[in-house]
């Protein structure tokens, strides 16, 4: 049996307002798009979280949202702008099957390059645009035992490769 985390940046925030708070920044119009589009992706491809864990965030909020997915999420402040060493901790505390992780740059993108043992061949990969997104598969059975390195990648995904 193995564990397989879905590991997603939210999708492109709106700067319309420059005065609302970091935090409470919505998504944009592309933003909107690309979530509804990652969501039809996992769908399609049978690849559904049972446990979401996600920033804070209007940004996160809404791109899990729009992902129309059916699980269970838990919102924390401690995964706003949160780094690799914070999301591994959180993500050892999961109980899910599948675990979604949603969060924000650059702390997604180095954990992504921590957990697999070997990089998608992806140009996206290194930069982890806007609702990005790595499906990986580990070799445990309870994430506490969860180890760096270990992921085999299954999916990587850049939303413009699905909306052109």
């Amino acid at each position: 049996m193995t564990l397989r985390l879905i590991l997603m940046r939210h999708a492109k925030s709106s700067w319309d307002e420059p005065a609302l708070p970091d935090h409470a920044r919505p998504l944009n119009g592309r933003g909107r798009r690309s979530a509804s589009a990652l969501g039809d992706c996992l769908r399609a491809q049978g690849v559904l979280p049972d446990q979401i864990l996600s920033s804070s965030s209007e940004r996160t909020r809404e791109t899990c949202t729009r992902l129309g997915l059916d699980a269970p999420a838990h919102f924390t402040d401690t995964l706003y702008h949160a780094g690799p060493a914070t999301m591994l901790r959180v993500l050892r505390g999961a109980s899910g099957q599948t675990v979604l992780m949603l969060g924000h740059n650059p702390g997604i993108a180095d954990f992504a390059h921590t957990l697999v043992a070997t990089p998608p061949p992806h140009p996206g990969f290194e930069t982890y645009p806007t609702c990005t997104t790595l499906v990986a598969d580990f070799p445990v059975t309870d994430w506490a035992d969860l180890a760096p390195g270990t992921g085999q990648t299954v999916d990587f995904i850049v939303p413009r490769d699905l909306t052109g």
